[in-house]
């Protein structure tokens, strides 16, 4: 038989309390209910070390590519060894979104202007795709809403569970620790579930 029963750790999330004892850390359950323990307890420490955050499913997340139109890409580098390069260069070749490159270090990428924000470009994207560091996720997602945009994408492995959570009370759709383009490709069956090129070919109209 199947547990169904689901603990405090499957269940929950830390975060700092606010306007309380600085020493005590809220808990975050999964029904949106919330209460305030020790951060010296062995509950808020063993609590820090799971990842209980879940975004979209592979539904949504390919509800999400379907819909989106513009492409944003935050951290984008014109380092062809870095990995937002490669991304970049995918995402140019293989889909029809408007793409468009945020690094406030760099004047070109990829043939294409770098602007030095969200704010600078000419629309705002449907997908904020960010290759930052995961504690630079929060300053991201203030942008992300600032400038309009609905939907934050946290590049694969990085990670921020409190980023995570703040982005949704901020009315956005976050995906996390996630390779658009894996994901894209995946989806339209250029690559296996882990990452890999099938070779496949096939007549199906892929999505672009």
């Amino acid at each position: 038989m199947t547990d169904t029963t689901t603990s405090a750790v499957d269940a929950a999330s830390t975060a700092p309390a606010t306007g309380t004892d600085p020493s005590s850390e809220t808990v975050r359950f999964a029904n949106g209910l919330s209460c305030s323990v020790p951060a010296s307890s062995p509950l808020a420490k063993l609590l820090k070390s799971q990842r209980t955050w879940q975004g979209p499913d592979a539904k949504a997340r390919l509800g999400i590519l379907r819909a989106a139109k513009s492409v944003a890409i935050v951290g984008a580098s014109p380092n062809p060894t870095r990995s937002s390069f490669f991304v970049g260069t995918y995402l140019s070749q293989s889909s029809d979104y408007r793409l468009y490159f945020v690094n406030p270090n760099a004047s070109e990428i990829l043939g294409r202007p770098a602007y030095p924000d969200l704010a600078s470009l000419p629309e705002v994207p449907d997908i904020v795709v960010v290759f930052r560091r995961g504690s630079d996720i929060p300053a991201v997602v203030d942008q992300v809403v600032a400038a309009g945009a609905k939907t934050i994408w946290v590049q694969l492995g990085i990670w921020n569970e409190e980023a995570a959570y703040y982005g949704e009370e901020q009315g956005l759709t976050v995906v996390m620790d996630r390779c658009i383009k894996v994901e894209h490709a995946r989806f339209h069956g250029g690559l296996h579930l882990l990452g890999f090129d099938t070779g496949q070919i096939t007549a199906r109209k892929t999505l672009r």
